[in-house]
């Protein structure tokens, strides 16, 4: 192995063992994303069912999947980051509320999927009583 290549080799290393007290939550957002993408696409194939469309993968809609992950996952890094060595005065935990949100999110997702899949009556509750709250909260008029 040349230098270039033993330099390229360190500065992954490096990051690598900088980043790793984070790697509980990048598991974590990885974890729920995955979840999200598998009930996502088993959603999209109950709801083609029901109007009667053929269903199929689309890679399009997958390669954003990868996109999301990735932005989180270096989202949560760059939080973390910005936790442990430039504000570590402060306390903050931005990787944690960061981390936090991402999950949020994808936890929503998965309450309006897993209501589409199931036609659950407590999916189906969940899913209005979160869109009644957040809708509140933001002043979103349900209408629009």
């Amino acid at each position: 192995m040349g230098g270039f290549e033993r330099l390229i080799s360190g500065v992954i290393c490096a990051l690598g063992a900088l980043l790793l007290p984070a790697r509980p939550l990048i598991i974590c957002v990885g974890v729920f994303v995955l979840i999200d993408f598998v009930i996502g696409v088993a959603a999209s194939r109950t709801r083609a069912r029901r109007v009667g469309d053929e269903w199929r993968f689309e890679s399009r809609k997958a390669w954003r999947t990868v996109y999301k992950a990735v932005f989180a996952m270096t989202g949560i890094c760059m939080a973390w980051t910005l936790d442990s060595l430039v504000l570590d005065f402060a306390h903050l935990n931005l990787a944690k509320v960061f981390t936090g949100f991402v999950c949020g999110v994808e936890f929503w997702s998965y309450l309006e999927n897993a209501a589409d899949i199931s036609n659950h009556p407590m999916f189906t509750a969940l899913r209005n009583l979160m869109k009644g709250r957040i809708g509140k909260g933001l002043n979103i008029d349900e209408k629009e």
